[in-house]
């Protein structure tokens, strides 16, 4: 769940500490100052925390003590700009979490992780700020506020209630014990996970291992040994980007059922990393809490605030999709069969069979391998396709700057400008896996647009992180159609945010209900099929996307749906 503390910037007078600490200051440089990632520690992070805490602390006081009758101006705009300190610190303690999480990070996020479930619940579990906040929700129809003020107070109102607000005083007292196990539960459970992605791989001893992989994946497994300091060998990460590429094109079915039971076993082998107990103590406390906050189950509680509502309405819209795909899934499946019947192959369709099988098949029946389409999917010419459709739908220009901190020296920056040429805000691309970053592909906000006091206006800054596999130094890096339309999606996320233009932080970019938020993304995939786009996409030697491959694209296009 998103905090509802993190929110924008209104304190006037910083709490005084015993030494500086880099976290803490408001961010200095060029484009309205940018997070200062050189200049980070490990060590930095625990105080830095517990210092913007102290700073919540006063300013909550600052808007209960209040002696005057609650209104939108006393309440609910300074709780809306309150936790500038921690919405700062907290932005990059989660760039850290996600990115480079090392044992001595892990030791701060297990010790911090239960501390700031405390101090939200500090906020949201208030009697007295919610009685001031109640209280202008109460005359929302007589005020005379902007739609936007209004969906604020209903946002803040909602989010106070269904976390526990008008409980009493037992009832609290549980919440706020739960929440801090859970947050504890949580972080285990993702250091867990991140232990078995980096622990275990693939590792490939003889070229015979090699059969049917392309000659890119090939070279990304040799890189990706070196650098393990496995010579002579080939690597193949724990990781979407690397796993899902052997699985289509090994021809070696012991080792795509090796495969694909490292990749699925993340948390749930015999080790200690096993986070099987740890689910269902997650579990049995949701529901526990659930039940507290006057909810049948987890899922009630959890779809209250979106357009779904309920369990009962999702799983209507679920089974309408889910009964043709599941018999399109099983028509597939049958021709697959039938490809290792005909080459008396001896066993079921298994899972580790089926990108394998679904590849071939494609190819049999279309004449078309995306493998063909690999040479044209260079990641850098990915990230220029994906500018090209947001200068034609947005009037967005990337322009890459190198004034600016990086947390990691293969980190890219852009400025993001209007066709006007306005500053519209920064957009930085880590596209590579390392060690301490968890697997798959996200968007970020290090900072999100509103108007201070609704006059100047911040500019948003968003990231955008994935897992690939880099090459040798100079080498073009090529990706799956799969990872390209994935690039596609987690940019809709950044452009959702960089088209924000809102007065009040908790409602800019991103920050909308959770069955929203992935419209401007999905919506962004279908921009990579355009003939357009197609057509942008060029091979190492500059050649262009063939229309013959294009034609075999689109005539393919429904293929494998069920799955």
């Amino acid at each position: 769940m998103k905090s509802i503390l993190v929110t924008a910037q209104g304190f006037d007078g910083p709490v005084k500490t015993a030494a500086p600490n880099v976290l803490l200051e408001s961010w200095s440089g060029p484009y309205g100052g940018v997070p200062p990632f050189h200049r980070i520690k490990v060590s930095d992070f625990k105080p830095a925390l517990e210092e913007a805490m102290a700073e919540g602390r006063i300013e909550l006081a600052r808007i209960i003590q209040q002696s005057t009758v609650p209104t939108f101006a006393n309440t609910i705009e300074p709780y809306s700009r309150m936790g500038q300190k921690m919405s700062q610190v907290s932005a990059l303690f989660e760039v850290w979490g996600s990115n480079l999480n090392s044992p001595e990070y892990q030791q701060v996020q297990t010790e911090m992780a239960p501390k700031l479930a405390a101090f939200q619940d500090e906020i949201t579990l208030n009697s007295n700020l919610f009685k001031r906040i109640h209280s202008v929700f109460g005359q929302l129809d007589h005020l005379k506020l902007t739609m936007e003020q209004k969906r604020l107070v209903t946002h803040i109102e909602t989010q106070f209630v269904m976390n526990g607000a008008q409980l009493n005083a037992e009832s609290k007292a549980r919440i706020q014990m739960i929440n801090q196990r859970l947050a504890t539960l949580y972080t285990a459970f993702t250091q867990n996970e991140l232990g078995d992605e980096e622990q275990d791989y693939l590792l490939l001893d003889q070229k015979s291992d090699l059969a049917g992989l392309p000659p890119s994946q090939v070279e990304s497994a040799s890189v990706a040994a070196e650098k393990a300091g496995k010579h002579g060998k080939w690597l193949i990460s724990n990781t979407r980007s690397a796993m899902e590429p052997f699985l289509t094109y090994s021809s070696v079915r012991g080792l795509r059922e090796k495969a694909f039971k490292i990749w699925t076993s993340r948390g749930d082998q015999s080790n200690n990393h096993n986070n099987n107990k740890i689910v269902i103590e997650i579990l049995k406390l949701r529901a526990e809490r659930s039940k507290l906050l006057g909810y049948p189950t987890f899922a009630h509680w959890h779809l209250a605030d979106t357009m779904a509502k309920s369990p009962e309405a999702a799983m209507r819209l679920m089974l309408q999709v889910w009964k043709p795909a599941v018999a399109k899934a099983h028509e597939e499946v049958a021709e697959m069969q039938a490809m290792v019947d005909a080459e008396k192959g001896g066993f079921k369709i298994q899972p580790w069979d089926y990108r394998y099988y679904a590849e071939r098949v494609r190819k049999l029946k279309y004449n078309f391998d995306f493998d063909l389409v690999k040479p044209y999917l260079q990641l850098d010419r990915i990230r220029s396709a994906m500018f090209h459709s947001a200068s034609k739908l947005f009037g967005f220009r990337f322009v890459q700057i190198h004034d600016v901190p990086v947390f990691h020296d293969t980190v890219t920056v852009y400025k993001v400008l209007s066709a006007k040429g306005k500053l519209v805000g920064l957009w930085y691309f880590d596209p590579f896996a390392r060690a301490g970053k968890k697997s798959g592909a996200w968007m970020t906000n290090y900072r999100e647009q509103y108007k201070d006091g609704g006059k100047k206006n911040i500019i948003p800054i968003v990231s955008n992180n994935a897992n690939f596999i880099p090459g040798k130094s100079g080498e073009p890096i090529f990706i799956s159609w799969d990872d390209a339309k994935t690039m596609f999606h987690e940019f809709g996320h950044a452009l959702h945010s960089l088209n924000s233009n809102v007065n009040y932080k908790m409602l800019s970019g991103t920050n909308t209900v959770s069955d929203f938020v992935e419209f401007p993304s999905q919506f962004n995939e279908n921009y990579l099929s355009t003939p357009e786009v197609l057509k942008f996409l060029v091979n190492k030697d500059g050649q262009v996307l063939p229309q013959s491959i294009i034609d075999k694209i689109n005539a393919a296009e429904t293929f494998n749906e069920g799955f």
